[in-house]
Order: C-alpha cells, then sequence, then structure tokens
C-alpha cells in the first residue's frame, strides 16, 4: 500500500514509543526512562524530510509516566477522571517541551497547548501537547489537521495496525489495510476513558469521521516503514477514511 501527502503533514506520537517500562517491586508502578535512540533516530529522520519543504505538526502523548502520575494519584487519593486527564496533559506538555527542545533549531519555541494558538505554521516543525480534559493527543492531532488543511493523521503510537480483534486476546487476528470511520467506531468503546488504549480514541473517531479526516496508523519505532510512507512507498499499516 502506498500514500501521498500534502505540504503539511500531522504526527500523532505515541507518547508509548519514547519511552521504555523498567520493571520495579512495586506490585502497583512501573517505572520508565526516555528512549534516547529513539529520539536521536526520530531527530535526524525528520529533518530528512525538512529540505522538500514539508510542514510538520507533531503532536505527543504522555506515555507511561501520565500512567505513573495517574496510578499514583489513585493509590493516594480519591481522583476524578477530570483529575486524571489534567495529570496526562500535563505529562504530555513536559514531553512536547523535550521534542520542542531538541528540534529547537527549526521548531516554533511555543508549544502549541490549546487550539487558535496560531493560525499559520511559522517554522519547519510545530510541536502540540493535550489541551483539555476529554480526549487525547488524537483528537488535538485531527483537529489540528483539519484547521491546517491537511487530509490525514499519522497516527504512530505502538500498534501497527487496526485489527479486526484485540491482538492481545487473539493473537491470530487479521489486521485491516483500510477501513472506514464507520466500521473502526464499532471496534472501541464510544465514551473516553483517561488512559485508553487503542489506536484513534474514540472522540478522535467521531471529530475525524465528521470532518472527513483520514488516519494512517502505523507502528511510531519502525522508522523505515515510517520513511517508506512520507516517500510515497510501500508501507505497512492501515489507512482509516
Amino acid at each position: 500500500m502506498k500514500y501521498k501527502f500534502g505540504r503539511v503533514v500531522v504526527i500523532a506520537l505515541g507518547g508509548s514509543i519514547i519511552y521504555h517500562p523498567v520493571k520495579s517491586k512495586s506490585k502497583h508502578l512501573t517505572h520508565s526512562e526516555l528512549d534516547l535512540r529513539f529520539l536521536e533516530s526520530f531527530n535526524k529522520f525528520l529533518r530528512k524530510f525538512l529540505k522538500k519543504g514539508t510542514k510538520f505538526i507533531v503532536v505527543v502523548g504522555g506515555g507511561r509516566p501520565a500512567r505513573i502520575l495517574q496510578e499514583a494519584a489513585a493509590l493516594l487519593s480519591k481522583v476524578s477522571d477530570i483529575d486524571k486527564d489534567w495529570i496526562g496533559i500535563h505529562a504530555t506538555r513536559l514531553n512536547a517541551q523535550l521534542l520542542g527542545s531538541i528540534f529547537r533549531d527549526v521548531c516554533d519555541p511555543v508549544i502549541f497547548d490549546c487550539r487558535h494558538k496560531t493560525n499559520k505554521l511559522k517554522y519547519p516543525i510545530t510541536v502540540a501537547s493535550g489541551w483539555r480534559p476529554g480526549w487525547s493527543t488524537d483528537y488535538v492531532a485531527t483537529a489540528l489537521a483539519y484547521d491546517f488543511k491537511a487530509e490525514e493523521v499519522i497516527v504512530a503510537g505502538k500498534p501497527a495496525f487496526v485489527y479486526r480483534e484485540n491482538p492481545s486476546h487473539n493473537p491470530k487476528t487479521k489486521p485491516y489495510d483500510k477501513i472506514t470511520w464507520r466500521e473502526y467506531r464499532t471496534l472501541v468503546p464510544k465514551k473516553w476513558q483517561p488512559g485508553f488504549h487503542a489506536p484513534v480514541d474514540p472522540v478522535a473517531a467521531r471529530l475525524a469521521a465528521k470532518e472527513k479526516v483520514k488516519a494512517v496508523v502505523i507502528n511510531g519505532k519502525d522508522l523505515k516503514n515510517f520513511e517508506n510512507l512520507l516517500k510515497g512507498k510501500e508501507f505497512k499499516g492501515t489507512v482509516i477514511i
């Protein structure tokens, strides 16, 4: 399968792929550490495409640190879903600041932390974080794709595809090459929950279906496949239309 992009490319970079999980003696919490090798490779990878005049919007998730902090709060106090969401949002802002620093010479110095913060992409790379409770950074990426007239979002997280069933429940389940938003939304819950795991969260899926924004789901760690996708070559992944 091949795909062709316009001048603006929106990437929903899963927070889970920029951290390694680290085993802990605690039965509740698992520590995490940055995957510096991936960050170094991603830095070099994205810069290769800037020469072609492509503008990138990178929306980064909270990853394992967000879940560690959410779990810690729940262990120590009675916290609401809104509290958990705000913890996750601030984790995404920290990760976004990290990415902004890595791409400092080619990146907008201001993190896109709310909608309509700017109506013009002045730099080759713009980094965005979570905005407000009620959805994940998938929604942010979808909204930005719509606002800046990109036809799609690259969902670069852990899942390499959208599968017909949960692979952890059925290892033999087959992936989709292409699926409609209507079909996809039957595979995921209708409501958002903090820490929700799915290629695209249900709130983002609803917005994408409404505004006709496509999604390309790939394994974000596989930068060779990612490069093939951006170059219009054969790639492995699922396109949601």
